[in-house]
């Protein structure tokens, strides 16, 4: 499945870069510009990790899970780089990887956020901010705060403000 497709199943019509001022019509087809613009590997190359992520919140289920499996292949993360995380799990246990690679932390959903950054905010106000989950043991994880997975399935529009905050969480581990 193409990225195209994919955003078209997270309910992403238009895809425009930031990168450069573009016009989009509403017809014009969905494409990413890291599409256009990805160099061809080979499938014997070896693949770098880019960091991990921490996903807190309630394990998906239904179509909850199948939209969450579309993110990690969207995301392009392999098994190893990345995890799913009870938000009432002890916080102190969370530590970043041995390996030095960057972590970041997605919660989805309002409750989530608040409980595992301590934050007494509504999401709306969370979203779009690097809030710090605080494990306790000198380490800070940057945290993006989104929408319940069962909640954008349920409001197409959520579907794509959850698309931004997973590219926001991607932009903050590579700045890390």
């Amino acid at each position: 499945m193409s990225n195209s497709e994919f955003l078209k199943e997270m309910g992403i019509t238009e895809w425009v870069s930031r990168d450069q001022p573009q016009i989009a019509s509403a017809s014009s087809p969905v494409t990413t510009s890291a599409e256009e613009k990805a160099p061809q590997q080979s499938p014997s190359a070896e693949r770098v990790p880019q960091g991990g992520w921490l996903f807190f919140g309630q394990k998906p289920q239904g179509d909850a899970q199948a939209l969450f499996q579309n993110i990690i292949r969207v995301l392009g993360l392999s098994p190893g780089e990345w995890s799913w995380k009870n938000a009432s799990d002890p916080l102190d246990q969370i530590t970043a990887p041995e390996n030095g690679m960057p972590v970041v932390a997605f919660a989805f959903g309002g409750p989530v956020a608040q409980k595992i950054t301590g934050e007494r905010d509504a999401l709306p106000q969370l979203r779009e901010t690097v809030l710090a989950l605080n494990t306790g043991n000198d380490d800070e994880i940057p945290v993006i705060a989104s929408f319940d997975l069962n909640q954008a399935i349920a409001k197409p529009n959520e579907k794509a403000l959850l698309w931004q905050d997973l590219l926001l969480a991607k932009s903050v581990l590579q700045n890390i």
